[in-house]
C-alpha cells in the first residue's frame, strides 16, 4: 500500500438520492484498487430544495448557498462513514475528488452550476479537496459533461469495442473503441423521469427494481410522441442535458397532448406512463449505442438504473450484444462515479489533461478541477 496515494471520490448525481463515496488506492499509472465504500442520504429537506432550485424561484443566492453548506456537511459524514469502516486516517488521504451537485446545466450558454462548499468540505475533514470539474471545460467550448469516458478508457477497455452505459438521473454513455479515443455523451432520461413519475403516484422516491412500472403497459402512441416531439435527442454527439430539459412539465404536456387526441379513450394509467418511461430510457440510450457503436460486444451498466430489472431486461432487448453489470468488470455499479472523481482528483494533482475533446467538444484537453487545500 505504501506505493499506493489514497483519495476519496464523492458523488451526488441528477437522481439526488444521496453521496457514494468510495476509498481507493491509485499507482503511479492511475490503476485504481476500491477499498471500501460509504454512501449518506440525503434528508428529504436538502433533497427537495435541491430539485426547487433547478427552477427560478426566490432567494435563489442565499438558499444555494445554504444547500452548498449543507451537501458539504451530508459529503463530510460520508467520509467519516468511510474512513472509519476501512480503518484509514484522514492524514493518509491525498485528496478529495468533490464533484458538488448540479442543479443548472446550460453549457450553450457557457455555464454550468454545481453546488458545493469545497473550502467548507476541507475544514470539515481536514483533508485537501479537489472540485468545480466541469467549468474549464464549458469554458474551453466544451460541454463540461461526460466527464468520466477517459476513467472509463482505463478501467473498462478491451481488445474489442465496447459501451459503458451510466443510468443515473440522466444516462450517458462511453464508446470504447480500440486505438481511438473515447466518444462520450448524455443519451436522454435514465432515472429522473422514472424517479419523479413514481414518487407523484406512489410516494415512493423510486421504483424499486422496476416492480411497479412493470405492471403496465407500454403506450406506444406516447412513447413514440415523446421521442419525436424533443428536438435534443435528434442532436448529434458531443451532447449533454440534465432537468433544465427534463423535468415533471415535460413530461406532463405531452401527456396531455397524445390524450387530448383520443378524447374518447381511457386516461393513460400511471403504471403505462412508467413503463413507457422505463422504455424511453432502454430505447433511447439502445439507439444511441447503436448509431456509434454498431459493432459493440458488449454493454457494461452502472449506475442506479442497473439496479432495474425490467430496464435491464429492456436494455437486452433492444441491444443485439451481451448487457452486463459493471460487476462482472470488477467495479460494482454503485462505484463507478464516485470512483471516477477521486481518479479525477488524483489525474488534477498528476496535472494531467483529461478534459477530451472528442468526448466534449471543447477546444482541447484541459486539466480539470480546482483545489482547495487541507
Amino acid at each position: 500500500m505504501s506505493a499506493h496515494s489514497l483519495y476519496i471520490g464523492l458523488m451526488s448525481g441528477t437522481s439526488m438520492d444521496g453521496v457514494d463515496a468510495v476509498l481507493a488506492a491509485f499507482d503511479s499509472t492511475g490503476k485504481p484498487h476500491v477499498i471500501d465504500r460509504s454512501d449518506a442520504a440525503f434528508s428529504n429537506a436538502l433533497r427537495d430544495e435541491f430539485l426547487a432550485l433547478n427552477q427560478p424561484g426566490s432567494d435563489e443566492l442565499a438558499r444555494s448557498a445554504l444547500a452548498a453548506n449543507a451537501l458539504a456537511e451530508t459529503y463530510a459524514r460520508a467520509v467519516k462513514q468511510l474512513l472509519q469502516r476501512a480503518n484509514v486516517d484522514a492524514s493518509t488521504i491525498k485528496a478529495i475528488g468533490a464533484h458538488g451537485q448540479t442543479v443548472r446545466h446550460q453549457p450553450a450558454l457557457g455555464y454550468t452550476i454545481q453546488l458545493n462548499a469545497p473550502a467548507y468540505l476541507a475544514e470539515l475533514t481536514g483533508i485537501t479537496v479537489i472540485a468545480d470539474f466541469r467549468s474549464r471545460d464549458v469554458a474551453a467550448g466544451g460541454q463540461g459533461a461526460p466527464l468520466v469516458p477517459m476513467f472509463h478508457t482505463g478501467v473498462f477497455a478491451s481488445t474489442q469495442t465496447r459501451a459503458i452505459l451510466n443510468l443515473g438521473g440522466i444516462a450517458n454513455v462511453t464508446i470504447l473503441q480500440p486505438g481511438q479515443d473515447p466518444i462520450g455523451f448524455d443519451t436522454g432520461p435514465a432515472n429522473v423521469l422514472m424517479d419523479l413519475w413514481c414518487e407523484l403516484h406512489t410516494g415512493e422516491p423510486y421504483d424499486k427494481q422496476g416492480a411497479w412500472g412493470a405492471t403496465g403497459k407500454i403506450h406506444t402512441e406516447l412513447l413514440a410522441h415523446l421521442i419525436r416531439s424533443e428536438p435534443w435527442f435528434a442532436l448529434a454527439a458531443p451532447k449533454s442535458t440534465g432537468r433544465d430539459l427534463f423535468h415533471l412539465a415535460w413530461l406532463e404536456n405531452r401527456i396531455h397532448h397524445v390524450q387530448t387526441l383520443h378524447p374518447e379513450q381511457p386516461a393513460i394509467t400511471p403504471q403505462d406512463i412508467q413503463a413507457t418511461l422505463r422504455a424511453l430510457t432502454a430505447r433511447s440510450a439502445a439507439d444511441a449505442i447503436t448509431k456509434y457503436a454498431a459493432g459493440a460486444s458488449e454493454v457494461l451498466v452502472c449506475g442506479g438504473g442497473a439496479r432495474n430489472a425490467a430496464l435491464m431486461t429492456e436494455l437486452r432487448q433492444c441491444l443485439n450484444c451481451p448487457v452486463n453489470p459493471t460487476d462482472i468488470a470488477g467495479i460494482g455499479t454503485q462505484d463507478v462515479e464516485a470512483l471516477a472523481f477521486a481518479w479525477l482528483a488524483w489525474a488534477h494533482q498528476q496535472g494531467i489533461a483529461v478534459g477530451n475533446p472528442s468526448v466534449t467538444g471543447a477546444r482541447g484537453a484541459r486539466i480539470l478541477g480546482a483545489t482547495w487545500p487541507a
